[in-house]
């Protein structure tokens, strides 16, 4: 295909409608793309500052349940200058063809395919929208169009022992950038051939021709028995045929990226994972970088002070280790050690915080201990409170503990001490 001298034309379409059930109770009243992540941010602010590091800058994000804070966030915050055609619109499930709300995300792209149409793209690059990494995409559409491939699928390597949990891919004998074969968590995946011990796992990113896609998606549309979804029914199609190529993450080259967070991907789908992620952050070379500014992450969060750590309670320190601080944070007086703070949260005299993630507006009085526990939005701990130490303890107030021994407080849910 020729393309303009300027390269291709690329639209870029973010499946955010997701539900994120495994993400309850951050989940129970925003979409899992608007869910808080590393204090400041939200997590489709990792997907929205790849692809605008990546160059492009027609942006479609779909959204579809409890989309308002979603809806709000990408307004205020990802507003481009329109003078070149820039933009990152929200666009909400509208019914257009029937009666029918996204029944899968190959069912979202048909349902917005106006989109495409009006913006006459060369190349869609499609993209999941909750999960914390860095990519530059226009590398994955350079591949893309050397192949000229149907779709070209990102992967990341994972270990084999762990192939049950993802859509996996098996190369081609012949050539390592085709797919062999598409598999959903199998129980036997076969490793790959420079790498035994790993599998390919899709990363639900995806490149396509424009054409090629909105013929994808119709065609799936008609299909009898067809879940609509872009891995397990799209992608398979492809691969058949003999058009579906994979890229693999680790070939990803991001200005300023260590040695140690090259090829970083986190799945966040589940509370112990969100948590985990966090921790990633926090220490003191971290897995995750977020410094590196040569590929920044963008968000907006408010007009906040800086964080203030302060004498509490009897001319005790503030003090904050191994931990991320917001703007608009104050500690007074007391400790905090491996966790997350968001804005607006304040920590008062002779309380002790470790291993922990507090979103936004979260007060805790004095004398509290709290360990292993994600507290959300607007929570109130009253003095001398402990939390995450006994989980029977934590569960009899209401909280969630998962089996991995974490404590969860819901937004704005009632403490007691």
């Amino acid at each position: 295909m020729a393309y303009g001298s300027g390269g291709p034309k690329v639209l870029a379409i973010v499946l955010a409608g997701g539900e994120g059930k495994r993400l309850m109770p951050l989940t129970a009243d925003r979409a899992k793309p608007a869910v808080p992540f590393g204090g400041i941010y939200r997590l489709i602010d990792f997907a929205l500052s790849n692809i605008v590091n990546s160059g492009y800058r027609q942006i479609v994000v779909l959204t579809q349940y409890k989309s308002h804070s979603l809806d709000r966030h990408v307004t205020k915050t990802w507003r481009m200058s329109t003078m070149l055609g820039n933009y990152v619109t929200p666009v909400p499930a509208q019914q257009r063809v029937d009666k029918n709300w996204y029944l899968g995300s190959a069912n979202a792209i048909f349902q917005s395919l106006n989109l495409v149409h009006d913006e006459k793209p060369d190349i869609v690059v499609v993209v999941g929208a909750d999960h914390v990494y860095r990519m530059d995409f226009s590398q994955m559409v350079q591949q893309h169009i050397e192949t000229g491939a149907g779709v070209t699928v990102a992967a990341i390597r994972q270990p084999i022992s762990l192939a049950d949990q993802f859509g996996v891919i098996e190369v081609d004998d012949d050539d390592r950038r085709k797919i062999g074969a598409f598999r959903e968590k199998p129980k036997d995946a076969k490793g790959l051939p420079d790498s035994p011990d790993e599998v390919l796992a899709s990363m639900g990113n995806y490149v396509f021709d424009a054409d090629v896609l909105v013929d994808a998606v119709t065609r799936d549309n008609d299909r009898e028995g067809s879940k609509h979804d872009m891995g397990g029914d799209i992608v398979p199609d492809f691969v058949t045929n003999g058009e579906g190529y994979v890229y693999d993450f680790k070939d990803n080259v991001i200005p300023g990226a260590t040695e140690r967070d090259q090829a970083y991907w986190r799945d966040v789908g589940t509370m112990d994972s969100y948590w985990e992620a966090h921790m990633d952050l926090v220490s003191i070379h971290p897995v995750f970088n977020l410094y590196n500014y040569d590929w920044p992450i963008y968000t907006d969060y408010g007009p906040y002070p800086p964080a203030k750590l302060v004498h509490g309670f009897g001319g005790k320190f503030g003090e904050a280790h191994n931990s991320a601080v917001s703007p608009g944070v104050v500690i007074s007086g007391a400790t905090v050690t491996n966790s997350v703070l968001s804005p607006r949260c304040h920590i008062h005299s002779a309380t002790t915080i470790d291993d922990s993630v507090l979103l936004d507006d979260v007060e805790v009085g004095r004398g509290c201990t709290i360990k292993r526990a994600i507290i959300d939005k607007g929570v109130r701990v009253p003095e001398n409170t402990t939390i995450g130490v006994d989980a029977d303890q934590d569960r009899a107030r209401g909280f969630m503990v998962t089996e991995s021994g974490l404590t969860v407080i819901a937004k704005f849910q009632e403490v007691t001490a």
